[in-house]
């Protein structure tokens, strides 16, 4: 099954990113979301991010072209005729099974349904749907456009035809493919970096560290891009506690239970860039305030 049209329920960070991704490899894409302000940042988020590879020389076509491959709306009517259809919203299972019950309706029979969840099982959602065997996770990692790699989950009703589908989309946007073949909570990646991100922050609750030196030690250190405040700071830290909660309420492991910190920041409205404030502070133009 080649993929040529896609359908992206949620124009933020992940939305956004994976849009601009499939445009960017020739793949026509509707980009959905019910909030206009998302939509408009969405697409000024992926027309300067277009904008930075060319420059780099990184892309061959111009920027009009890629832009024109994506459209938005504001329902689910133009999922229909998508080829694939990807759920890229608040990582909340009752908001997720939702989205996935309008895009069983929504979509045409042959349509691969997909989340990017980076911790609620598939199952869960595939259990809303009347086509279990099509629905799988492709787990992109922030940010899309630079992350070279996507988890593609099993649900306890995937297909083998239905994970390699995905696998052979992942590979044609230019990612490379993990295969999660058991349908745990966090799948292989984040049930290996939540617990170093819940360590992080409890060493900063314990004053034995700072923020600053930790994330300078894990980029020295271990050659990571950002470390671990950077990165929460970028997802968003209400995203990384509803992903850490997921993992939590399905497994009860206490080493998945968000730190006392994390939940408070979070009902601070601490929420990272898009705030303003998360573990570091920044400027109106996006830029981090000096410490």
């Amino acid at each position: 099954m080649v993929i040529k049209k896609i359908f992206i329920v949620g124009a933020g960070l992940m939305g956004s990113g994976i849009a601009q991704v499939c445009a960017q490899s020739g793949i026509n894409v509707i980009l959905n979301d019910i909030s206009k302000e998302a939509i408009d940042k969405g697409l000024k988020d992926i027309a300067w991010s277009v904008s930075k590879f060319i420059e780099k020389g990184n892309l061959r076509e111009d920027k009009e072209t890629i832009l024109n491959r994506i459209k938005t709306d504001d329902d689910f009517s133009s999922a229909a005729d998508a080829d694939l259809a990807i759920e890229a919203v608040f990582e909340k299972l009752e908001l997720k099974q939702e989205i996935f019950r309008k895009l069983d309706e929504a979509c045409q029979q042959n349509t691969i349904l997909a989340s990017n969840t980076s911790a609620i099982p598939i199952t869960e959602l595939g259990s809303m749907t009347k086509r279990p065997e099509k629905v799988l996770g492709i787990h992109f990692f922030s940010p899309v456009p630079m992350m070279p790699v996507a988890e593609i989950i099993r649900g306890i009703g995937t297909t083998e035809e239905t994970i390699l589908i995905g696998v052979d989309f992942v590979k044609s946007i230019g990612k490379e493919p993990i295969r999660v073949e058991s349908d745990v909570a966090g799948f292989l990646l984040n049930r290996i970096n939540f617990p170093s991100t819940i360590e992080a922050i409890r060493l900063v609750e314990q004053g034995i560290g700072t923020v600053e030196d930790i994330d300078k030690g894990m980029r020295l250190a271990f050659g990571r891009r950002m470390g671990p405040f950077e990165t929460g700071d970028m997802v968003g830290l209400d995203v990384t506690y509803g992903a850490l909660m997921a993992c939590y309420e399905e497994t009860k492991d206490p080493r998945f239970y968000p730190p006392q910190l994390l939940r408070r920041k979070v009902k601070a409205g601490h929420l990272g860039h898009k705030t303003g404030k998360g573990w570091y502070e920044y400027n109106e133009d996006g830029t981090r305030k000096a410490g």
